[in-house]
Order: structure tokens, then C-alpha cells, then sequence
């Protein structure tokens, strides 16, 4: 495995208890990181610590969806750690099944606040830390559902197309700074948000992957952990496909 040089930088990896966060967070550890995962589920959290073990490991139970709860968060970890050098949004719900014209309007909102709204408020409170330091790596999951829109998963679709087009704003608004902004999209993976998803819509989504498999949760992972890193100097503004070919754009 290569180990892409994460030494004593400072990260936060939204929903990093489980699935694809805990992937990365693991990599982050390994790479030399310090790492505070970001979850809601304080059980998750505490297991992801026993998991991997480290005492460069930590988490904050913190409401992506808080602009409020994400600023003293924020501040709490410079206070501690004098710095943030890289955050990966990675929160994020599946939302129902189904038609647009049957999606209740409370189940849309929910989507859209937990998977684009967190984003930018996220990527609006962080910023300015990075900007203090001259140094940042800001990753965003999408997905490939964001490029090419899933039927019956209007909600999501609509927030990870969403996601791409602010990682792009984003990262030309820092393009004449030292910090990258760029978003991964990657295929389905079998994580809890399976749990979520009709079994139909999961096999809907494996019949459009050419490698006729999922994504691994850790292939995922070393693509974040390059993208977070120093060796990413240049790429910005960027969409990185972990589609197993299925990205047509």
C-alpha cells in the first residue's frame, strides 16, 4: 500500500465513524495524520476509535446540518491543535426511493440539507482557518448519481450534482491560494447506506457499472488521502471518477 505523506497535518472527516469516512479516516491515520472524526452517532464514533486504535485519533459529535455547532467545532480543534489542514465532507443520507412526483417535500429537504447544505456550511466555516495557514485540502464525496441522475433518487442526485458544481466555485475562488478543493464521485459501495436504498434501486445501480462490482470503501480512500495531500499541488476545482467505468463525462 502506499503511504501518501500526511505528517502532522490536521483532519476532519465528516461521518468518519462508518463506510466510506471510517475508510478514510483509517488511511488518514496511517498516512501520519491527526484525525477528528465528525458524526452524530457517539456509539459509531467510539467503536471507529477502538477499531483503529491511535492516540492521533479523536471525534466531536457535531450537526453538519448546525452552521453554529460547526463554527465552535471548528474552533475548538484550532484551539487544541493550532491549525486544520484538511477536511473531507463525507455526511450523507441515500433518501427514499421514488418518483418526483410522489417524493414528499419533508424527505427532499432533509436530503438536501444533510447532503449540499452541510457541504457549504462546512466548506463557509473552514475556509477562513485555512486561509489563516495558507495551507488546506478540502475533499467532497458526490457520487456518480450527481453526474448522471438516478430515477427514483431525485433527492440525492440533485444534491450530489450540487456538491460538484460548489466544489468547482470553491475551488476557483482558492485557486490563487494554497489550498485544493475538489470532490470525488464515486460508484456505489456496499456501506450501511445500502440499509436505505430498495433492493431494486441496488441492482439498478450494479447493472450500469461496466467492472460489474461496487466500489471498495478503501479504493475510495486512497484517492481522498492523494487528493488531501501535499503531492496534490495543482489539481483544483477538480471531479475525480471512481465509477468502475461507468462515468460518461
Amino acid at each position: 500500500m502506499i503511504k501518501f505523506n500526511l505528517t502532522n497535518r490536521v483532519a476532519i472527516v465528516t461521518g468518519g465513524a462508518q463506510g466510506f469516512g471510517l475508510a478514510i479516516t483509517e488511511r488518514f491515520i496511517q498516512s501520519g495524520a491527526k484525525v477528528i472524526i465528525w458524526d452524530i452517532d457517539e456509539d459509531a464514533a467510539k467503536k471507529a476509535i477502538a477499531k483503529i486504535g491511535s492516540e492521533n485519533l479523536n471525534y466531536q459529535i457535531v450537526d453538519v446540518s448546525n452552521f453554529e455547532n460547526i463554527n465552535k467545532s471548528l474552533k475548538e480543534i484550532e484551539n487544541q491543535h493550532g491549525k486544520i489542514d484538511i477536511f473531507v465532507n463525507n455526511a450523507g443520507i441515500a433518501g427514499m426511493n421514488t418518483t418526483v412526483a410522489e417524493y414528499p417535500v419533508e424527505e427532499w429537504n432533509k436530503v438536501i440539507n444533510l447532503n449540499l447544505n452541510s457541504v457549504f456550511y462546512c466548506c463557509k466555516a473552514v475556509v477562513p482557518f485555512m486561509i489563516k495557514n495558507d495551507y488546506g485540502r478540502i475533499v467532497n464525496i458526490a457520487s456518480i448519481a450527481g453526474k448522471e441522475g438516478n430515477p427514483n433518487a431525485s433527492a440525492y442526485s440533485t444534491s450530489k450534482a450540487g456538491v460538484i458544481g460548489l466544489t468547482k466555485s470553491l475551488g476557483k475562488e482558492l485557486a490563487l491560494k494554497n489550498i485544493a478543493v475538489n470532490c470525488v464521485t464515486p460508484a456505489a459501495a456496499k456501506t450501511r447506506i445500502f440499509d436505505q436504498m430498495t433492493e431494486e434501486h441496488i441492482n439498478y445501480m450494479l447493472s450500469k457499472i461496466p467492472r460489474n462490482r461496487f466500489a471498495k470503501v478503501d479504493e475510495l480512500a486512497s484517492l481522498v488521502t492523494w487528493l488531501s495531500s501535499e503531492e496534490n499541488s495543482f489539481s483544483t476545482s477538480a471531479v475525480f471518477d471512481l465509477s468502475g467505468g461507468r462515468a460518461t463525462y
